[in-house]
């Protein structure tokens, strides 16, 4: 059973109720928690808790949505910083941030999938990782 790694603007599209994406959101993350386990990682912890007031409803969401926290194996911070060099090298300049690439370097060394709603750096960058996107 292959895991699967749940970016931030997933979450936060069903968390916050975003009008364009939450039912699209939601209705992956069912599909996917249907056939695997839904993992986060402190990144995307970090990431999601501009959605609440309090660390005890953030903690009272993540329970309830099922989501498993992983942490980012050392391989997987390894090749994020590679990654990030090729990127910073071919695009002259800083516009993605380092713990995107974090994330897929995590989905990549753990081979999960990547459920998220942005693809363009993930696919270049990281090939290997299937990725669950609109």
């Amino acid at each position: 059973m292959r895991g699967v790694l749940v970016d931030s603007n997933v979450i936060l599209d069903v968390f916050l109720d975003d009008p364009k994406w939450a039912d699209w959101s939601e209705s992956r993350l069912e599909a996917c928690s249907d056939s695997a386990p839904l993992f986060i990682n402190a990144i995307i912890y970090s990431e999601i808790s501009i959605g609440f007031t309090s660390i005890e409803a953030l903690e009272t969401a993540v329970g309830k949505a099922g989501f498993q926290i992983l942490e980012i194996p050392k391989e997987a911070l390894f090749l994020a910083g590679k990654a990030y060099l090729q990127y910073k090298r071919s695009k002259g300049a800083k516009a993605a941030p380092l713990p995107d690439f974090f994330l897929v370097a995590q989905a990549a060394v753990l081979q999960l999938d990547l459920l998220t709603r942005d693809v363009s750096r993930y696919r270049t960058y990281f090939p290997t990782v299937r990725l669950i996107s609109p």
